[in-house]
């Protein structure tokens, strides 16, 4: 699991260059909160062996039904190579490190 402070994520948001602010968008059953489980569990904020997913339905309705009833959010945390950087990024940046804001809707 990745242990941020809240002083790192500060500092972080103060780096506006390395802020990318995502909404996955799309009809029921589309994906959409298997994209942002893979992506929890990429920025290593859950594992894959941690119960099967599904970390954004926080309501109970939600996880009975097994659907997204309301949109949530969450920050993610991302550090990339600078291989990649340079062969695919081609927005300013600051650094390696980027903080992800994602609404899954």
């Amino acid at each position: 699991m990745v242990d941020l402070s809240i002083k790192k994520v500060e500092d972080m948001m103060k780096n506006q260059l390395n802020i990318r602010n995502i909404s996955v968008i799309a009809h029921v059953d589309h994906g959409k909160s298997t994209l942002t489980d893979t992506l929890v569990i990429k920025a290593k904020i859950a594992s894959q062996e941690s119960g099967g997913g599904r970390y954004m339905d926080t309501r109970a309705d939600e996880q009975e039904r097994g659907i997204t009833i309301k949109s949530t959010a969450i920050s993610m945390h991302f550090e990339l190579p600078e291989s990649v950087l340079k062969g695919h990024l081609n927005q300013k940046h600051n650094g390696n490190e980027f903080l992800i804001n994602l609404i899954d809707s």
